[in-house]
């Protein structure tokens, strides 16, 4: 017998149960990052393998380990976008819509693709929104950036189970220095160090500050600290950005070993993270990356931006029971019609109801069914109200119309009166 076709591991289904939430999660993203002036850039799935070597970093373990690539006919290497930050940089380059300092202010959704081990709410096809800034290097718009997620979590409730965790990495000189004295107090103690770490020194040693092992979080006690190798200018900027958050009364705390899982970070780093979900805490993450563009072929343009992964905050809804009750209705009015010629007519007062109310999600039986059947059918959409037609509504020129949700009798309305009937019955309800 042939093996049953499935999913790949770790890419998983969205079903018709699930979609109503997401919609939702994305709407409300979606309509706050209009009203702060963002404007949606679509990148493709694939891109040239040297996209993300040259962004990420080619000993990151997104590079070293997680990376969907491939050779295609061509023999180009190809590769599943793991991120999209490097896909955006990548578009505004090469349609040249940041030059002469122009400021764009994108956002982005889409699948990402890392082959790491499946858990709950991590998955190897991801999805995310992103926002990216390109031309604008004050504090003030990095501030804007927290700004705008703290305001999304209020209107998800879920603000009092995250917190905000900030750094600044300096500028790539200011790392560099801290760099090589990190490097040199640690390569002293590389016994005491866990494996995954001692391999890191060589190729990327930032990355053991946030390193899962007891041993070595013990031996980094006593490590320099990155703060301490900080220049003026990015010590202004932390401090102005620490300044409006306090003005906007948003609470955070500052964690000197946060850095990120990217080459391509400077100055101001953040994550929200929560401790709802186990271990897999961070639910939004970003930063600046100034030099970016320009270590992409592109003239200096500074950046800013965020990612924030939609399974997870869809999983903390979830178990925050932050799910809209009305997210879960999909139909406002169920129409039952009853022989031939009452479906005909319904067919057309149906679409004189969607000229009237655009809006309207409206359900016309399909497959006929006995008055019992079409009933249940109806009940089962969860829509608010029945319309009714057969032959005696159709010789009065009525529509039999009934409450399914609250109290209130069954009654005939005028097919004119219809549309009306309804509105002031929504309102109602």
């Amino acid at each position: 017998m042939s093996k049953s076709l499935q999913a790949i591991r770790g890419m998983n289904d969205i079903l018709p149960e699930q979609t109503p939430l997401w919609r939702y999660f994305e709407s409300t993203v979606a309509g706050l990052l209009d009203t702060y002036g963002y404007r949606q850039i679509r990148t493709p799935i694939v891109e040239f393998t040297e996209l993300f070597k040259r962004s990420i970093g080619e000993v990151t373990d997104i590079v070293e380990k997680e990376m969907y690539t491939f050779e295609d006919r061509n023999g180009d290497s190809l590769t599943l976008r793991p991120e999209g930050t490097a896909a955006c940089v990548r578009a505004v380059l090469e349609h040249g819509i940041t030059g002469s300092g122009q400021v764009q202010k994108l956002w982005y959704i889409g699948q990402m693709f890392r082959h790491e081990r499946p858990q709950k709410g991590r998955y190897r096809q991801f999805n995310q929104i992103g926002v990216e800034v390109f031309n604008l290097d004050g504090p003030d718009i990095d501030a804007e950036l927290i700004v705008l997620t703290w305001r999304l979590w209020g209107l998800l409730g879920i603000r009092d189970a995250v917190t905000l965790e900030l750094n600044s990495l300096g500028t790539s000189e200011a790392r560099a220095r801290y760099r090589d004295a990190l490097v040199e107090f640690l390569s002293a103690r590389l016994e005491q160090l866990d494996e995954d770490s001692q391999r890191r020194l060589k190729s990327n040693p930032l990355r053991i500050l946030d390193s899962k092992d007891a041993n070595t979080q013990k031996v980094l006690v006593g490590a320099p600290k990155l703060e301490d190798y900080l220049d003026e200018e990015s010590r202004l900027h932390f401090d102005g950005l620490k300044a409006r958050l306090e003005a906007a009364g948003i609470p955070f705390v500052i964690n000197t070993k946060l850095v990120r899982g990217l080459d391509y970070y400077s100055k101001t780093v953040f994550e929200w993270v929560t401790d709802k979900l186990g271990s897999q805490g961070t639910v939004c993450a970003g930063g600046r990356y100034d030099g970016l563009v320009e270590q992409m072929g592109g003239k200096p343009t500074t950046g800013v931006g965020f990612a924030m992964g939609i399974e997870r905050l869809i999983l903390l809804l979830e178990t925050l029971e932050q799910v809209p009750e009305s997210i879960h209705r999909q139909v406002d009015v169920y129409l039952c019609a009853f022989g031939e010629q009452a479906e005909l007519a319904g067919l057309a007062l149906s679409e004189q109801l969607r000229d009237r109310l655009p809006n309207l999600r409206l359900q016309v039986n399909a497959g006929g069914g006995s008055f019992k059947s079409q009933f249940k059918k109806a009940d089962k959409s969860a829509a608010l109200f029945a319309l009714i037609l057969g032959d005696d509504e159709l010789a009065q020129q009525v529509v039999g119309f009934k409450p399914l949700r609250g109290q209130g009798e069954q009654q005939n309305i005028a097919w004119d009166a219809l549309a009306e009937h309804l509105e002031a019955s929504f309102a109602q309800a």
